[in-house]
């Protein structure tokens, strides 16, 4: 219905914002870790907006980043998974740490968000694994175009970070260490040794 809103903070809760859009107020659900990130009250901001739309309510809920926005219509879209219940997964865990844990199939990291149990964080990996790929867990930007050689890098980070789960290591953190020291230039190597410096 609204694809974002641009107004003044009126009133922020630890899960509710009241944004004053044109001389009217707009309850919008967010998740917990947005709340520290407004602005003061009598800011401007603009927030990314979901709709939903029940018998029995009409409810916004509310983004930064289009981002967010958008793994929050993946997570929905698991089946058992409404818009409270992707509203606490993205209270718990940022978007970037939800693709890691899809495309590492770490159900621990997914199950520790409050009401998600391990059977439906299983659920959601299962669900998501074929929408999130590896390349979108590196990306730090989902609204930006991937660089052209994003595709050859890709075997290298991929090939560094099976080297770290071989090495003992979980695949989100492996994914994690990779993903902060990755260049374009470097060989798998290199990667490999940057990304263990990053993880002592």
């Amino acid at each position: 219905m609204y694809a974002y809103m641009i107004g003044k903070v009126a009133d922020v809760a630890e899960d509710n914002l009241v944004l004053e859009v044109g001389c009217i107020g707009y309850n919008i659900r967010i998740p917990g870790s947005v709340a520290p990130l407004l602005p003061p009250v009598g800011e401007q901001v603009k927030v990314y907006t979901y709709t939903s739309v029940r018998e029995d309510a009409i409810q916004l809920f509310g983004f930064l980043s289009r981002d967010d926005l958008a793994m929050y219509r993946l997570l929905i879209s698991v089946s058992g998974i409404g818009p409270k219940g992707g509203l606490a997964l993205l209270s718990a865990m940022s978007a970037d740490d939800v693709r890691m844990a899809v495309v590492s199939q770490d159900a621990k990291a997914i199950a520790k968000a409050p009401g998600i149990g391990n059977k439906t964080a299983q659920r959601i990996i299962l669900e998501l694994k074929d929408k999130i790929s590896m390349e979108d867990a590196f990306s730090t930007n989902a609204d930006t175009a991937l660089p052209a050689q994003a595709a050859g890098l890709s075997e290298v980070k991929t090939e560094a970070v099976e080297a770290l789960t071989a090495l003992g290591y979980s695949a989100a953190d492996a994914l994690r260490a990779v993903k902060a020291v990755a260049q374009e230039d470097m060989n798998v190597e290199e990667l490999l040794k940057a990304a263990l410096k990053k993880m002592f």
